[in-house]
């Protein structure tokens, strides 16, 4: 809609987690530089945690779209508390069959999967987004699958990504067991402003931008609006353009981002930019 407008190749702020886009922001890097030691090392249990739209399923497909060829990769992204059910979508993520009888047929299954995955040269890992929406029962699940790795032969890695729900969970003292097999962890945190205007300007040249198109004035609203989440940071900028083509600004002002804000408030299903206590301007420049 607006990309000719501005001279850009495509859309550089869609929600949809796409790896191209990827800012490499001290947090980012760190929770990936995580994922790596966890594949690289074969660590039993990884843990990644983060906010809601931080940017965590982004770092996943990034990892699935440089992992080595010898990782024979399994994502699980729809998560319950039923363990039978997530043992047949770990099952599906190998593309194994599925539909088979018991639980304790189920894991048999798994295991006679990663031995020969094992023995064929390949290391499993199962990766699981949204891993805040397991509980207690699952997790001793995803414990009794990690039995199958014996003596020194790693056969299946298991990666838990989730929202700090997750975090709370593996505290629980009756996941006592689980919480001491993860071997690698990072929390995912907001961008700080000095990234938030290093996302900004990333993206836009990743689509294309030659001039700047966002006053520094509008994208210290768009991060007070955000609180660096890299996801809203995504729709307020998205919309702003909109608002920009529609009346034919050539530079996105505070006034363009206030209006897509106050609009927000009033019409959109969630709310924006409404107060909390965010790091103020000038103290997040120093971060």
């Amino acid at each position: 809609m607006y990309e000719e407008f501005y001279g850009l190749n495509e859309k550089p702020f869609s929600i949809l987690p796409d790896p191209d886009f990827i800012y490499w922001g001290r947090s980012h890097s760190m929770a990936f530089a995580m994922l790596e030691y966890g594949i690289l090392n074969q660590a039993g249990f990884t843990v990644i945690t983060g906010e809601v739209g931080c940017g965590k399923t982004t770092l996943v497909r990034h990892l699935l779209d440089n992992i080595t060829e010898e990782v024979c990769v399994g994502l699980v992204s729809n998560t319950n508390d039923d363990v039978k059910e997530l043992l047949q979508w770990v099952l599906m993520a190998f593309g194994q069959p599925y539909e088979i009888g018991s639980t304790v047929a189920q894991y048999d299954q798994l295991r006679r999967f990663f031995e020969d995955q094992f023995k064929a040269g390949f290391r499993s890992t199962l990766i699981i987004d949204e891993a805040q929406n397991l509980g207690v029962q699952s997790m001793e699940q995803l414990r009794m699958l990690s039995n199958i790795n014996t003596n020194k032969n790693q056969l299946v890695q298991l990666i838990l990504v989730g929202q700090p729900e997750l975090k709370v969970l593996l505290q629980r003292p009756d996941l006592r067991q689980f919480a001491q097999r993860v071997s690698s962890d990072f929390h995912l945190g907001k961008l700080n402003y000095r990234e938030t205007v290093g996302y900004i300007d990333h993206r836009m040249a990743i689509a294309g931008q030659r001039t700047p198109i966002f006053s520094e004035a509008a994208i210290e609203t768009i991060y007070e609006a955000s609180e660096g989440t890299p996801r809203l940071i995504n729709i307020l900028c998205d919309t702003a353009l909109v608002y920009g083509f529609s009346s034919r600004s050539q530079e996105i002002l505070k006034g363009t981002v206030d209006e897509v804000i106050e609009d927000k408030r009033k019409f959109g299903i969630f709310d924006v930019g409404k107060p909390h206590a965010v790091t103020p301007i000038d103290s997040a420049r120093a971060l």
